[in-house]
């Protein structure tokens, strides 16, 4: 039996990556490009930015996958690419690329919905879990909690109101004058300072919800700082412990709310923030104490990359040469509607 390769590219917001996967199982490859210090001196993604440097880069990225992988581009069974949800600018450099190399090569393309690659990067690890389980995705643009059913079945339960979880981390980042991305930053100086030295509030919406709301923890941040600001005592530790610890625990308790409504035991997390250790160490203790098996992605698939979109490509709806002009990317996620 002939074996499947399969490119993924990803380039929604500020990585421009490649990986090759192979029969849907091996990662072959997975090159990303980091974009942080074209954004950094200006505290967050530039749009214009972000599409020039795709262009910039995506050839040699996509070169370095192949290359890495061994093989070349007339070895290639599919292409993979990101449709959606991002930047518009950043989403076409990737899609275009991908359109252009399918109609050459003759090969099918499929477009993949970035959250579904997220929902589906879990299995890029050793442990996988079984279907159906209770997906909690969080990152910088997106906090969400899905039931998943199969690799193409993903019912959305609950989703952020305003502020996404990672972007309420890079704009508290920014009001204590840290560097950019902030996220990182804040749960490293948290691992020195006191989780309750504050008490911002958590926003749990109604009883049942399983909604998110993060901006009136920002403002909270915001008016704590302003307040307290001449005060040459302040711990800039215990801010960060403090305000990692409201996130952490609203996004734990939703998610195993979740888990016990829906009447599954497993969870899985998966995004940027994904890499949070605080938050991966609460889920998995919380987890344990309601009987419940957590699946953590694995550090390297949780920020963006491509080999997840090569697997949730790999399970995808492939189109065939002649359909390929009819496929255009969306800023919004399909998936994101109820």
């Amino acid at each position: 039996m002939k074996r499947k390769l399969i490119l993924g590219i990803e380039s929604s917001c500020d990585e421009t990556a490649a990986a090759v996967l192979l029969d849907g199982k091996k990662l072959l490859s997975s090159v990303i490009h980091s974009q942080i210090s074209v954004h950094a001196p200006y505290g967050g993604v530039v749009p214009e930015l972000a599409s020039r440097n795709h262009v910039e880069m995506i050839t040699p990225v996509v070169q370095s996958a192949l290359e890495n992988a061994r093989v070349a581009i007339e070895d290639l069974d599919g292409v993979a690419v990101t449709q959606g949800p991002g930047l518009v600018g950043s989403l076409l450099v990737g899609l275009s690329f991908a359109k252009a190399l399918a109609f050459a090569q003759k090969i099918p393309l499929v477009g993949v919905d970035h959250i579904a690659g997220h929902l589906l990067s879990v299995f890029l690890g050793k442990k996988n879990p079984p279907f159906p389980f209770i997906a909690l995705v969080v990152s910088g643009g997106h906090t969400s909690l899905f039931r998943a059913d199969d690799p193409k079945t993903f019912t959305l339960l609950g989703r952020t109101r305003d502020d996404a979880a990672g972007e309420a981390f890079d704009k508290v980042a920014k009001l204590l004058k840290l560097d950019y991305p902030g996220g990182p930053i804040i749960s490293k100086l948290a691992q020195s300072g006191d989780p309750q030295a504050i008490p911002f509030p958590r926003a749990r919406l109604s009883k049942d919800s399983l909604d998110f709301s993060f901006s009136g923890l920002k403002t909270s941040v915001s008016n704590y700082v302003h307040n307290k600001k001449s005060n040459k005592n302040d711990n800039i530790s215990d801010i960060c412990a403090s305000f990692q610890e409201a996130v952490v625990d609203v996004l734990t308790e939703k998610a195993i709310h979740a888990a016990k409504r829906e009447a599954i035991s497993t969870i899985v997390l998966a995004g940027g923030v994904a890499a949070n250790s605080r938050l991966r160490d609460k889920l998995v203790t919380q987890g344990a104490v309601n009987n419940m098996e957590i699946f953590l992605t694995p550090n390297q698939y949780c920020t963006d990359n491509a080999a997840m979109i090569a697997y949730a490509g790999f399970h995808g709806n492939w189109h065939n040469s002649s359909s390929l002009l009819e496929m255009d990317a969306y800023s919004r996620s399909p998936l994101l509607e109820i």
